[in-house]
C-alpha cells in the first residue's frame, strides 16, 4: 500500500517575539503587581504623619491596616474564580483600576479622616483580586509559549518579586516624602497614582491566557490534600512575619525622635529587600529537596520572632532594623514556595482561585500587628513575640512532618 507525506508543519498558537526581554507580556504584566505591593505599603509609612498630624490613635492607625485585609480577602475570594471563567486580562485590569482609585479617595483623608476607612478597603479590594487574576496572569505569560524554556518555577516565583519590589519602595518612598516634603498626606500618595496609570497602559496590550469552561478533559480537581499539608499551615506566616518588621517594631524603639518616620520607612523597605535578596537561596533550596524552602523559611521566622522579643525589651533601633532583615529573609523563602507549591499542584484552569486561596491565607498574618498592640498592655509586646516564636515553631515541625507525607 502506498502512502503520501505532508510536509506541511501543524499550526502552531501565535507566540509574541521574545528577542527583547522587556518585550515580553510577563514582564510588562507584572509591574501591575509591583503597584499593588506599593499601595500596601505606601499607607504604613505614613501611620506616625496620621497620629501626629491627624490625632489617629495608635489602634485606630494600626486598625486601619487591619481594614485593608478586610478589603482584600473577599478581593482575593472573587477575584479568583472571576479570572478563571472570565479571564485573567478583564479581572486585573479593572482591579488595577479600582487600586488606583483608592489611592485618591485616601488622599480625601487629609480633609476629612472618615475617607480613610473606606480607602483602605477599596485598597485591599483592589489589591486582592489583582493579586488573584494578576499572578496567574503573570505566571502563563512568564512561561512557553511566551518564554520558551523558562523554568515552570521561575514563572511562579515572578509575581511574588515584583510584589515584594512593590513593598520594598512604596514604603520607603512614601516615608522620604512624608519626612521633608509639604503636604505629604497628598504628596505621597502622588507615586503611586503614575505607577498604576503607568503599569495598566503596558498591561493593556498583552494577550489573555486563560478564563471560559474547564475542558471536559480535564482532571476532576485539584492536588488539596497537599495544600492543607504543605501550604496552607505556614501561610499566615508569609505576612505575619514581616508586618512585626515593619508594623510592630517600629513603634517599639527608642531615641528616633524626629526621624521615626523615616526609620519607619527603611523598615518597611529592609523587610521585603531582605525577601528579595534571599531568593537565589530559595531556588536552590528548593532544588534540593521540595519542603526544603518552607522548612528554612519556618526556621527563619522562628529566629526572627525570638531576635523580636529582644529588640521590644531593649527598644534598640539598629536591632530592631535587623530583626526586620531577618523577619523579611523568612517572607521570602515562604513566599516563594507557596506560589511555586501552588503552581505545580493547581491545573491552569483552577490556578487562580487556588492562588486566590494561598493569598488569603496568608494576609491572614497581617491583623498580627493589631493583636499585638490590643495584647501588649496585658502580656508585654516581647512576651509576645516570644509567644510569637514558640508558635512559629510549632508551625516548622508539623509542616516538616506532614510535608513527608
Amino acid at each position: 500500500m502506498s502512502t503520501t507525506t505532508s510536509h506541511t508543519p501543524p499550526a502552531a498558537p501565535p507566540v509574541r517575539p521574545a528577542s527583547r526581554p522587556m518585550s515580553r507580556p510577563g514582564l510588562r504584566t507584572a509591574w501591575m503587581m509591583t503597584a499593588s505591593g506599593w499601595s500596601a505599603n505606601q499607607f504604613s509609612s505614613l501611620l506616625g504623619v496620621y497620629r501626629s498630624e491627624l490625632g489617629l490613635t495608635e489602634s485606630a492607625a494600626t486598625g486601619l491596616v487591619a481594614v485593608y485585609v478586610l478589603g482584600l480577602i473577599p478581593g482575593l475570594l472573587a477575584g479568583g474564580p472571576l479570572a478563571d471563567r472570565l479571564g485573567r486580562r478583564p479581572v486585573a485590569l479593572t482591579a488595577l483600576a479600582v487600586n488606583l482609585a483608592s489611592t485618591a479617595v485616601l488622599m480625601a483623608g487629609t480633609a476629612a479622616t472618615g475617607w480613610l476607612l473606606p480607602g483602605r478597603l477599596l485598597t485591599g479590594l483592589g489589591a486582592g483580586a489583582l493579586l488573584a487574576a494578576g499572578s496567574a496572569w503573570v505566571k502563563e505569560l512568564s512561561g512557553p509559549p511566551f518564554v520558551p524554556g523558562a523554568a515552570p518555577g521561575a514563572a511562579a516565583r515572578r509575581a511574588g518579586l515584583f510584589v515584594s519590589a512593590g513593598f520594598a519602595s512604596g514604603g520607603l518612598v512614601s516615608a522620604l516624602i512624608a519626612q521633608w516634603a509639604p503636604h505629604p498626606t497628598m504628596l505621597a500618595y502622588v507615586p503611586h497614582l503614575l505607577l498604576a496609570a503607568g503599569a495598566w497602559a503596558a498591561a493593556y496590550g498583552a494577550p489573555e491566557t486563560g478564563g471560559g469552561p474547564a475542558p471536559r478533559t480535564s482532571p476532576s480537581g485539584w492536588d488539596r490534600a497537599r495544600f492543607r499539608r504543605a501550604v496552607l499551615p505556614l501561610a499566615p506566616w508569609v505576612f505575619a512575619a514581616p508586618t512585626v518588621g515593619f508594623v510592630t517594631l517600629p513603634g517599639l524603639v527608642h531615641g528616633v525622635s524626629g526621624w521615626r518616620t523615616v526609620y519607619a520607612g527603611v523598615a518597611t523597605a529592609v523587610v521585603p529587600g531582605a525577601g528579595l535578596l534571599v531568593q537565589p537561596l530559595a531556588r536552590r533550596l528548593a532544588a534540593r529537596h521540595r519542603q526544603a524552602a518552607a522548612v528554612a523559611g519556618l526556621a527563619v521566622v522562628v529566629a526572627g520572632f525570638v531576635l523580636a522579643a529582644v529588640a521590644a525589651s531593649g527598644g534598640q533601633p539598629v536591632l530592631a532594623l535587623g530583626t526586620a532583615a531577618v523577619l523579611g529573609a523568612g517572607y521570602g523563602l515562604l513566599l516563594s514556595f507557596g506560589l511555586t507549591e501552588v503552581a505545580a499542584i493547581a491545573p491552569p484552569e483552577r490556578l487562580a482561585r487556588v492562588t486566590a486561596l494561598f493569598w488569603t491565607a496568608a494576609y491572614v498574618g497581617m491583623f498580627t500587628p493589631y493583636a499585638v498592640t490590643l495584647l501588649s498592655g496585658t502580656f508585654g509586646a516581647a512576651w509576645l513575640m516570644g509567644a510569637g516564636a514558640v508558635l512559629a515553631a510549632v508551625t516548622c515541625a508539623g509542616v516538616t512532618v506532614l510535608g513527608r507525607r
